[in-house]
């Protein structure tokens, strides 16, 4: 089982703590993280994007000119792609492109995002955040003293003076365990976990 020191806002060890292996001891599959990464990321698309084909624009009924002894080439519509508002050959059409992936999949994606976090040396569990006020420079002294410039902060439950104090700091991001994503774990340079976040993730996921 993974042990880990667990620190204050000062980054100050005060205790250790043990890590459910079933959470953060996982091998890491690539493709398999990948795959479901894919997928969310593809859920985001709203697959709305579309153009209109040469039936779908308004006029061209009449044949431009004759079909021979012009000169030019035949044309049988001014809507052709190759004309002025005419219409678009092979442009894109509304799309839907979401992927299934079930919630076991999911959670094990995540479960082995968070087992690299730790492995890499990129997670910190803290004991708790406490603020006396919505202040920013509070909350960036933390991020400082933690390392976490670029970090993504994981409460166990709602705090309106953390997360208040923290929106104005582009780079730290502060979600609750239910909202953390797979994209915030793959993309942030340090993860640092409430011992509250802590346990609920491992009776989530476990």
């Amino acid at each position: 089982m993974a042990q880990i020191n667990v620190v204050d806002q000062a980054n100050k060890a005060v205790g250790k703590r043990e890590l459910n292996p079933a959470v953060f001891g996982l091998e890491t599959d690539a493709g398999f993280v990948h795959r479901v990464y894919t997928a969310l990321a593809m859920a985001q698309r709203a697959g709305t994007h579309s153009t209109k084909t040469r039936a779908e624009v308004s006029g061209g009924g009449k044949k431009p000119w004759k079909q021979k002894g012009t000169g030019r080439a035949r044309q049988g519509s001014t809507r052709a792609a190759q004309w002025r508002h005419g219409g678009t050959a092979h442009g894109p059409r509304p799309h839907d492109y979401t992927t299934r992936i079930n919630k076991k999949e999911r959670n094990k994606a995540i479960c082995m995002a968070l087992s690299d976090c730790l492995r890499d040396g990129r997670l910190t569990v803290i004991n708790k955040i406490e603020l006396a006020g919505i202040k920013t420079k509070d909350f960036a002294s933390i991020v400082d003293a933690l390392g976490a410039d670029k970090g993504v902060f994981v409460l166990g439950g709602p705090d309106n003076v953390v997360e208040l104090s923290a929106r104005n700091l582009p780079a730290a991001r502060i979600v609750l365990d239910g909202q953390l994503s797979l994209h915030d774990l793959l993309k942030c340079d340090r993860l640092v976990l409430t011992e509250a976040a802590v346990e609920k993730l491992e009776g989530r996921l476990a």
